[in-house]
């Protein structure tokens, strides 16, 4: 079974683009979705975090906002907050992959907003990116709610620019284009998966 690594920076319409994967039957591991559902209430990474974290947890429940407050700025914080979250989503995603391969999937789609920083892209057999003009870009993400041009630079500045996670791609899906664009191409990839696979 091969893997499909999905990625793109903040903005740039990932989340859409895995959409159109699963809706043509390929199975996608969302990590994104993945890590809030080990941080939601009755998640296997709350007692984790609360222990090293005092305070960030309520009831239960994670206080995203004072826990992003503390990792945003301090880079141990942030270090030690992987260490916990990065092995439990490493065990549900070969867990994942183990149950795509009995269902007998030619290949999966993995779904990662930081592929490249995290060194991601080196474990899959192609890579797909999702990509926009700057200018898109920065229209698309300050238009949501409680983002600001200093939060939005601080996300860029952590990211692998644009420009070298198209270099290293495979395949390069421009979401400016619109929905119908982009399905297009989901399925043409699809298509070439399916017969390279």
């Amino acid at each position: 079974m091969k893997i499909i690594g999905l990625t793109g920076s903040i903005g740039m319409g990932k989340s859409e683009t895995a959409k159109m994967f699963r809706a043509l039957g390929v199975p996608v591991f969302d990590a994104d979705a993945t890590v809030h559902a080990l941080q939601a209430k009755g998640g296997r990474a709350i007692p984790h975090i609360e222990a090293a974290f005092p305070g960030v947890i309520t009831d239960g429940m994670l206080d995203r906002t004072r826990l992003g407050e503390i990792v945003f700025s301090d880079d141990a914080a942030r270090k030690k907050l992987e260490a916990i979250i990065h092995p439990m989503v490493a065990e549900e995603r070969a867990s994942f992959f183990e149950d795509a391969e009995k269902q007998g999937a030619k290949f999966v789609v993995l779904d990662v907003p930081l592929l490249f920083e995290t060194g991601g892209d080196k474990a899959c057999d192609k890579v797909v990116v999702v990509s926009a003009p700057a200018a898109v870009q920065r229209a698309r993400v300050l238009a949501r709610p409680g983002m600001t041009e200093a939060k939005f630079d601080d996300i860029l500045a952590r990211q692998t620019p644009d420009k070298v996670k198209r270099e290293g791609a495979d395949y390069v899906i421009d979401t400016s284009k619109g929905l119908d664009h982009a399905r297009e191409a989901v399925g043409k990839i699809v298509l070439e998966l399916e017969s390279w696979a």
